[in-house]
């Protein structure tokens, strides 16, 4: 009697097999999206499509993409949903094209993935209420901005006026950007530590704009303990898309929030630095920091 023996030339049949699912799956979404089909597709929709059953479609979409045919599909709608506002279709338009069924799903929807609701997205942030405030740090300026609903920008920097106008010019339609130190004290607080090294004391809510794959990065950015760094490839390869390091560092580069989501940790995969968007010295500074807290906490 033989026995069949896992070899590397099976594994990586396996593996091509089920990114040419995943591949297939991708490409029947992507074509349900812009066919302006009321959404999302089903799971046991896209198996009937691909030829596995619902449990093998889930597993491999996910292996092969780092997210789930859902997420996928959302994120795809989404994205079709700014397009639209930002072309001036108009929301109920915008709202049509992407294919959801009701305003009121699309309005659920956009409040955590826009930050705002659709008509103030289309008008750059028109209607919402930002405060902010700016401390002196160890790094120079911090400058923390936030809604009703959490943090939307937290900047390092050396200049409260040019903090400022990033802020400004990231919320060019805010209904109203002012200063409140007071309202923000506890958020400064607890970034002040993080910048001096000290481990989080509390979760920051966030009210920031992102894709479901930088999602899937930034929920691995906050796994990483601090005092730790980790390389692109690694987390790339912690959510399941070890070919995506370069997306990993675009992800970390385009995140909104310092400190908060701390990027900072994240290397090169040869163990360089690499970059930071607000200074490759203050990334340096932070991992340091965070060392040597880790150390005396023994």
């Amino acid at each position: 009697m033989q026995t069949a023996l896992a070899t590397p030339n099976g594994a990586n049949n396996a593996a091509a097999s089920a990114a040419a699912v995943a591949r297939r799956a991708a490409a029947y979404i992507e074509n349900r999206v812009a066919e302006e089909a009321e959404g999302p597709v089903t799971l046991e929709e896209l198996a009937r499509h691909c030829g596995v059953s619902p449990w093998h479609l889930q597993r491999q979409f996910k292996q092969a993409l780092g997210v789930s045919p859902r997420q996928y599909d959302d994120a795809l709608r989404m994205k079709q949903l700014k397009r639209g506002l930002k072309r001036g279709d108009g929301v109920a338009a915008a709202t049509f094209e992407a294919g959801y069924g009701s305003s009121s799903r699309v309005y659920e929807r956009a409040m955590t993935a826009l930050g705002m609701t659709p008509a103030s997205y289309a008008k750059g942030g028109k209607g919402a209420s930002i405060f902010y405030a700016i401390s002196a740090c160890g790094l120079g300026k911090l400058l923390v901005a936030a809604t009703e609903r959490g943090l939307c920008r937290v900047e390092l920097g050396t200049a409260d006026r040019a903090l400022l106008e990033d802020l400004t010019s990231e919320f060019p339609e805010a209904e109203s950007i002012e200063r409140d130190d007071a309202a923000l004290g506890s958020y400064v607080t607890e970034l002040l530590r993080r910048i001096d090294g000290a481990k989080p004391r509390e979760d920051l809510p966030l009210d920031i704009q992102v894709t479901a794959f930088q999602r899937r990065v930034y929920e691995e950015l906050l796994r990483i303990p601090t005092g730790e760094t980790r390389s692109y490839a690694e987390i790339a390869e912690a959510i399941g898309q070890p070919s995506a390091s370069r997306a990993v560092g675009n992800a970390c580069a385009t995140n909104p929030v310092a400190l908060a989501i701390p990027c900072h940790r994240v290397l090169r995969n040869n163990g360089t630095l690499g970059g930071y968007a607000w200074g490759i010295e203050r990334k340096q500074a932070l991992i340091s920091a965070e060392r040597r807290a880790a150390r005396r906490a023994g």
